[in-house]
């Protein structure tokens, strides 16, 4: 059985057995220690595991991909199309949340008892979850130039441990060859050594995927579904309009590639990245999908996939841009298309600074309601479906990686689909 189909089998299994204990046992004490003991606890070590290797796995591969370019002007070359593709892409998706939610408006009409009782309930997580000092910003550029790489690789400081791969690579293109090759071979041995080890947790990744879906599922309040049923399906079908709409033309007429047989060699990725929640513990997968599945160099995969998991948030960018219209509508705010083209220019770029984590977004959103005079504390409406919308956008976020990686792969490569995809390939993989 192939492993996309061992996946997709956990996450049925999780979400159904999850789903009928929710209903059977209405959220008693003995369901939530038997999520808090044994499946949380099995997800999070399988989660914890992808996370562990993402470090090495940036600084190998962003390393060596930049020194594989020969040249800091292709560099700049490709750069460039990432860049221009990351903020085309995230702009686009924020325009299509912003069209539904302002032809929906599911935020009118929702009854002000279930908003109150909604609000008192996570209010508490609200104010937790709220935006630190210096969180973005100012601050936030300052900190991508680390004083210290190992301590910004140990606080998850994704743009700084970045940063650090990419003076290396850049390094390594301009020593001689004989100077630079010690450490270029050690850092392709730690690249290979880092795919080996991905390869043995996406092993036990079934196990994983239905931990984490039935812990989900089990703890899921379904009565907070219905009450904000309209807002989900707002979210959630503007999410699959982008996806599959948006990515297949831009698939086939921009990056040239068949957008079926590419959906049918990325499911890998979009399954991991839905039942993680996370596009750090999702880039293992997409390294190795880009490479083995859709044909796309090491230089480029390697430049490309690690920046667009920590800058391109294509899913999490709509996603802010519906649930700022969202809030506003439910407190009766009417903002004008000015405020709106503040909503988009600001989701596109707090979207550079969100966390790949799960409920990374939520603080950066915060912002954004704060900047075009939305109640703050209104964030808290939607805390309770976060989890599950979390779930759906990051499959866009990491979908946007590959569809960008191929973007940049067909203008710097001249690769077509013809020779991504060969039949020979597919028989041989699957």
């Amino acid at each position: 059985m192939a492993l996309h189909t061992k996946i997709l089998l956990g996450l049925v299994v999780g979400a159904v057995l999850g789903i009928v204990i929710n209903l059977s046992t209405d959220g008693s004490p003995a369901t939530e220690q038997f999520v808090s003991s044994v499946t949380e606890p099995i997800g999070r070590v399988w989660l914890n595991a992808l996370i562990m290797v993402v470090i090495p796995l940036i600084v190998s591969t962003l390393s060596v991909g930049i020194a594989g370019l020969g040249s800091l002007k292709r560099l700049g070359r490709i750069g460039v199309v990432a860049m221009l593709s990351f903020l085309s892409l995230t702009a686009l998706s924020t325009v299509l949340g912003l069209t539904a939610v302002n032809l929906i408006k599911p935020g009118q009409g929702l009854d002000a008892s279930v908003t109150q009782r909604l609000m008192e309930t996570y209010q508490g997580d609200s104010d937790a979850m709220g935006l630190a000092d210096g969180a973005f910003g100012i601050d936030l550029f300052v900190r991508i130039v680390p004083r210290n790489p190992v301590q910004a690789a140990a606080n998850g400081e994704m743009l700084a441990v970045i940063f650090f791969a990419l003076m290396i690579g850049i390094g390594l293109t301009i020593v001689p060859k004989e100077k630079g090759q010690p450490l270029l071979n050690f850092l392709e041995s730690l690249g290979q050594v880092t795919i080996a080890i991905i390869g043995l947790v996406m092993k036990v990744a079934p196990l994983g995927v239905a931990c984490l879906i039935f812990s989900v599922t089990a703890r899921f309040g379904f009565e907070i579904l219905f009450n904000l049923l309209k807002y989900i399906m707002t979210v959630v079908g503007s999410l699959a309009i982008f996806f599959i709409v948006g990515y297949s033309l831009i698939l086939r007429f921009v990056a040239k590639r068949d957008p079926i047989e590419f959906m049918k060699r990325a499911r890998v990725v979009i399954l991991t990245g839905f039942s993680t929640s996370s596009s750090n513990a999702t880039l293992p997968t997409t390294m190795r999908v880009a490479r083995e599945e859709l044909g796309i160099s090491k230089a480029v995969a390697g430049f490309v996939l690690p920046l667009g998991a920590t800058m391109n948030m294509n899913g999490t960018a709509l996603f802010e841009g519906i649930t700022v219209l969202f809030i506003a509508q439910v407190f009766g705010v009417n903002l004008p298309l000015s405020s709106q083209l503040i909503v988009i220019l600001m989701s596109v770029v707090t979207a550079i600074g969100v966390a790949g984590v799960p409920g990374g977004s939520i603080p950066l959103l915060m912002m954004v309601l704060g900047i075009v005079g939305v109640p703050v504390e209104g964030i808290a409406i939607v805390l309770g479906v976060d989890r599950i919308l979390d779930m759906c956008r990051t499959t866009l976020n990491v979908g946007g990686d590959l569809v960008t990686a191929t973007i940049v792969e067909r203008f710097e490569g001249g690769r077509s689909t013809d020779t991504a995809y060969s039949e020979q390939d597919i028989g041989e993989r699957h």
